[in-house]
Parts: C-alpha cells; sequence; structure tokens
C-alpha cells in the first residue's frame, strides 16, 4: 500500500468548498494539507469533509491564512498548532501532526509560508523570521530519524526555471535571493523537494495569477512544496501536480501537488 500526501492552498475554503469536495472525491488522497483556509475553526465546513471519511484539524484565524490536515489515517497526535520561537505571533500558518500508516507513523505538517511582500520592509522581515524559525523546527524534527513531510505553499520559487518570466519577479520577496538561501538552508539540513527528486522539469507550476490570463497563458509559478525528511525522500515513490482543479470555474489560484509514498 502507497501514502498519497497532497498539499493544496485553497484561497478560501468556503469559496472553494464545492471545488474541494469535487477533488477529494475524485482523488482521494490519504491525507491533504490546506492553506489559505480563511476562517476561525468553528466555520470550517468540517461535517462535509468528515463525511467522505477524513479526519480533521485546522489553526484557523478569522478571513486571512489558516491552515488545516485531513486524513484518511488516524491522527495519532496533534504535536503543534504553531511555529514554535515567537509566541507573540498569532499568524495561523502552522499545524503539524503524526499520522498512522501501513509500516507506522509519519509526521507531516501543513505550511502557510509568509508572502513577504512589499520587499525590504517588515513583512519581508517577518517572512525571513518565520523562515529561520521554520529551519530550527526542521532542524530538530531530523533528530527523531522518523517520515517528516513539510508540505505548503511556502512562497519561495526555488530556480528561474520554476517561474514563466525570471525578469518579470525581480525584487519580489519570492524570488529575492534571500528567500531562496532561506529556502535552501532548510533543504542543506538533509531535506529533499519531493518535485525535483520524481521530476525536476522546467515550467511546471503550482499556482497562477487571476490577472493578466495568466492559468490560459500558462505563466506561472512553482511555489507549493513537499519537502522530506531523508526517511520520507527514501519512500517517494513519485509526484503530480495535478492542474484540474485550477481549470474549474471558481477556482483557487493553486493547484495541489501530491506526493505518494511507500509509507
Amino acid at each position: 500500500m502507497s501514502l498519497s500526501v497532497a498539499s493544496w492552498n485553497v484561497n478560501s475554503i468556503k469559496a472553494r468548498l464545492p471545488n474541494v469536495i469535487a477533488w477529494l472525491k475524485e482523488k482521494r488522497p490519504d491525507v491533504v494539507c490546506l492553506q489559505e483556509i480563511k476562517c476561525q475553526d468553528d466555520g470550517f465546513p468540517r461535517l462535509e469533509i468528515e463525511e467522505l471519511g477524513y479526519n480533521v484539524e485546522t489553526v484557523g484565524q478569522k478571513s486571512y491564512n489558516g491552515v488545516a490536515l485531513l486524513s484518511m489515517r488516524s491522527i495519532d497526535e496533534v504535536a503543534l498548532t504553531a511555529l514554535p520561537g515567537d509566541e507573540s505571533d498569532e499568524q495561523a500558518r502552522y499545524v503539524e501532526a503524526v499520522i498512522s500508516t501501513d509500516t507506522g507513523a509519519v509526521r507531516v505538517a501543513s505550511i502557510y509560508l509568509p508572502n513577504g511582500n512589499p520587499a525590504p520592509g517588515d513583512k519581508f522581515d517577518y517572512k525571513l523570521g518565520w523562515m529561520k524559525r521554520l529551519r530550527e523546527r526542521a532542524a530538530e524534527l531530523l533528530t527523531y530519524e522518523e517520515p517528516v513531510i513539510l508540505a505548503g505553499d511556502y512562497n519561495i520559487i526555488p530556480r528561474d526555471c520554476d517561474v514563466h518570466d525570471p525578469a518579470a519577479w525581480e525584487g519580489d520577496a519570492l524570488i529575492r535571493s534571500d528567500s531562496r538561501d532561506a529556502f535552501a538552508a532548510i533543504k542543506w539540513l538533509g531535506y529533499a523537494d519531493a518535485f525535483e527528486q520524481a521530476d525536476g522539469r522546467a515550467n511546471q507550476y503550482t499556482f497562477w495569477d487571476y490577472q493578466r490570463g495568466a492559468w490560459q497563458k500558462d505563466h506561472g509559478i512553482r511555489i507549493d512544496h513537499l519537502l522530506l525528511s531523508p526517511q520520507a525522500a527514501d519512500a517517494l515513490e513519485g509526484v503530480e501536480i495535478d492542474k484540474g482543479p485550477r481549470g474549474r470555474e471558481k477556482a483557487s489560484d493553486h493547484t495541489p501537488i501530491i506526493g505518494t509514498f511507500a509509507l
């Protein structure tokens, strides 16, 4: 048996619920990491999703941010509902849980990393500070020597070939060298980018802006990632960027990325 783990920034769960339900019924991923649910915990459509067989954990926030974990498998432990390192940070951007698998368990986090624009500025400083805290947590998780999947909208374009036109994004927080360096610093700990490991092709995107016909022209960027501990990377069987949901009516500007693991 394989374990499928998906990440999807839904850009408001209430606005996209019909699309999300249809996709869950079609794909039936074992674990789904959602970002930008844009609702408080009691506003999340828990019953509709639980009816599909999912266990649900949310870290919500009114109108902004918010992350969720959906799992067909048992959620053994909700380890964290916030990224450690800054008790004053009230933004809902991180949830981490231990989930049962056929071979034991896997630790999965749903991550909504700050956008950081305009850069430079306070929002960019917050982004870099958040990434430093994420690196510290990622380093700690490696000491557990278990499969770890850090899934989410990282708001980072790792390579020039992950964007339709790098020059058009020059100076943006998603592509600045210090953003990329902070992302690379997490990988240098020993984490693998699942897409780069299993595919790696240029011009494969997970986000297309609503403006200027970006979707129709395939003017996209790859900013949604699955970072894998060595144990998860060893179990990786494949990765798919599913463009189907982006082409539907009232679509999110992101589309799901799905990793399949021998776990």
